[in-house]
C-alpha cells in the first residue's frame, strides 16, 4: 500500500451528537462520511457517484491533545411566547485536536501521487492539514505492527463482534453501517 501523512496545526471532527459524544468520544476517530468527504475533495470526479468508499483503503489519527472550547449555538427551530417568536441560545463543548496527525492508505502509486499534491480538511475548512509530499510505501501489516511511527486511532468499517452502530446510511435506504476501533501504539502524542 502507499500511503501519505497529512499534519496542521488544529483540526476538528465534528461528534455524531452532542449528548452522545460524552459516550463515545467521536472526536478522535473519522466516521464513514468524513472519510468519504476528504476522498470526495482529494478526487471529485467521485462526487457523481454513489455515497461508498473507493480510493482510501486505510486511515490512522492521532493527536497530541484535545483543546476544549466552548461555542454559542441556536436550535433550527423556533420557540413562541407571548406572541413573539425566539430561537434560545445554548452553550457547548466542542474538542479541537491539537497537531492532527493523519495517514491515508491507497492501493496504488497514482491515487497516493495525487493526494500528496492536495491540502485536506477534516470537517471545517479552516482546519487545514497538509500534506508531508514523500509517500511511505510498506504493507498493510507493517502499517499495523510498526506502533512508533503508525500508532493512531482507526475506524474499521466492517461488522464483527466488536463492531458499535456508527450511524444510518441516508444514501442506502437508512440501513445500519457499523464499525470497530483499531488502537495502535500509543494515538495521543507526548507533549514535551
Amino acid at each position: 500500500m502507499y500511503f501519505v501523512n497529512y499534519r496542521g496545526p488544529f483540526g476538528f471532527i465534528k461528534p455524531w451528537t452532542a449528548v452522545r459524544d460524552s459516550e463515545t468520544f467521536s472526536q478522535q476517530f473519522l466516521t464513514p462520511s468524513i472519510v468519504a468527504g476528504i476522498e470526495r475533495k482529494l478526487f471529485p470526479d467521485l462526487l457523481s457517484e454513489p455515497y461508498d468508499l473507493y480510493i482510501i483503503k486505510r486511515h490512522r489519527l492521532s493527536y497530541k491533545q484535545i483543546s476544549h472550547q466552548q461555542e454559542q449555538i441556536q436550535p433550527r427551530g423556533w420557540n413562541k411566547k407571548n406572541n413573539c417568536f425566539y430561537r434560545p441560545y445554548s452553550i457547548i463543548v466542542r474538542g479541537v485536536l491539537i497537531e492532527p496527525d493523519l495517514y491515508l492508505g491507497f492501493d496504488n502509486e497514482k491515487d497516493a501521487i495525487h493526494a500528496a499534491k492536495q491540502h485536506i480538511c477534516v470537517c471545517r475548512n479552516e482546519d487545514i492539514l497538509f500534506p508531508n509530499e514523500s509517500i511511505i510505501k510498506i504493507s498493510e501489516e507493517d502499517f499495523d505492527t510498526q506502533e512508533d511511527i503508525f500508532n493512531g486511532f482507526e475506524l474499521i468499517f466492517e461488522q464483527n463482534e466488536q463492531a458499535f452502530l456508527l450511524g444510518y446510511n441516508r444514501f442506502d435506504d437508512n440501513k445500519p453501517m457499523y464499525g470497530w476501533l483499531k488502537i495502535i501504539g500509543n494515538p495521543v502524542k507526548y507533549i514535551c
